[in-house]
């Protein structure tokens, strides 16, 4: 198994320079190549030949027509993730992917409307048919590649939140931030930051308000929240660059901003980690 070294590093004021960019443990495989982020909130691409098969940590991992796979390390993955490749020779591999790990910060946010912070039972019966939708949107496989091509910010501007961190709101502490947030007025130009349908497109959800969900491939697949207007629906075909909505303050938010998730699978990572630093002066 081969490593390389190609995934670009994100800002220092992150959490510093990142050392263990592809490394793997064991002998080098001619087969199989892997490349990315090996961090926590990490994505890494791998291929295979065709007819192989991979599992990673015991999961089946879907592969793509053209043997590319997509892996994701989650916010508390472990130091070691066991990757096991079955060849079409019937040869078995095994290999540990060394995990860097990473100190998240806490961020407080006061001034929320209490009923975005402690919903009434109404609001939770309309909170559970939401994530039933996005839920069943991210579990849509759709055969492509569109996660393997470099991914631009889909909006450029002053980092407010950043992935991982513990969020304390009104003083209540609640689940960790799964996204990185981008401050912009309302009504700044969102765009795809690489192909792909979309999957989910809803104006008003409880929490994120104005939503879109595009699927990059192999359920690899980005979220744009808060959105004041959505320019696409669900179904669209969507390239790099194109607008896709405009930055707004809908659902539970203090201020006009995007909130820009990505998945692989039902594994949350850090959309920092797709892109170039953000570039100077924003």
């Amino acid at each position: 198994m081969r490593a390389v070294s190609k995934g670009k590093t994100i800002s220092s004021r992150i959490f510093g320079v990142l050392a263990l960019l592809g490394l793997l443990a064991g002998p080098a495989l001619a087969e199989v190549s892997l490349e990315g982020h090996f961090i926590q909130g990490g994505m890494a691409i791998g291929r295979v030949e065709p007819g192989a098969r991979v599992w990673a940590d015991g999961q089946r991992v879907p592969l793509a027509p053209d043997g590319r796979f997509v892996l994701g390390f989650a916010r508390k993955a472990g130091p070691v993730v066991r990757l096991k490749v079955r060849h079409a020779d019937g040869r078995v591999e095994r290999r540990s992917l060394k995990i860097a790990q990473r100190k998240y910060r806490v961020q407080r946010i006061n001034g929320l409307p209490k009923r975005k912070v402690t919903p009434s039972k109404q609001d939770l019966a309309r909170i559970r048919r939401d994530i039933a939708e996005v839920k069943a949107a991210r579990a849509i496989e759709r055969k492509a590649e569109d996660f393997a091509k470099p991914f631009i910010w889909p909006v450029t501007g002053p980092i407010s939140g950043v992935y991982g961190s513990q969020r304390i709101l009104n003083g209540k502490p609640r689940r960790p931030h799964m996204g990185v947030d981008i401050a912009r007025p309302t009504g700044t130009r969102v765009v795809a930051p690489a192909d792909g349908v979309v999957v989910f497109a809803r104006p008003d959800l409880f929490f994120t308000g104005g939503t879109l969900i595009i699927d990059h491939g192999m359920r690899m697949n980005t979220t744009y929240c808060h959105l004041s207007k959505l320019l696409v629906k669900q179904g669209d075909h969507v390239r790099q660059g194109q607008p896709i909505g405009l930055v707004g303050a809908t659902g539970r938010a203090t201020g006009p901003h995007l909130h820009w998730g990505a998945n692989v699978r039902e594994v949350r990572i850090d959309p920092q980690l797709l892109v170039p630093p953000m570039p100077k002066g924003r």
